[in-house]
């Protein structure tokens, strides 16, 4: 029988945090070049970040049931 990797939902939550830091970083700078507009880059950045970590939070949760392409322990 073999055994898979089952990851914490802590550890998706950190993934998740630290992944939207990165995007966050990445989108201030592209929004600002592109608009050069406090407002807007605030406004998007805020709704996409929130909107993003639950989604990425989902998918790494959906992905953790799936067995497919892991290797045994």
């Amino acid at each position: 029988m073999s055994t898979f990797f089952k990851e914490h939902f802590s550890r998706s939550f950190v993934k998740a945090i630290t992944f939207r830091l990165l995007v966050i970083v990445s989108n201030v700078i592209i929004i600002t070049v592109v608009t050069g507009e406090a407002r807007v880059v605030f406004s998007v950045v805020l709704v996409s970040t929130i909107a993003n970590t639950i989604l990425y939070i989902l998918h790494e949760r959906v992905w953790n049931k799936v067995k497919w392409g892991r290797g045994k322990h």
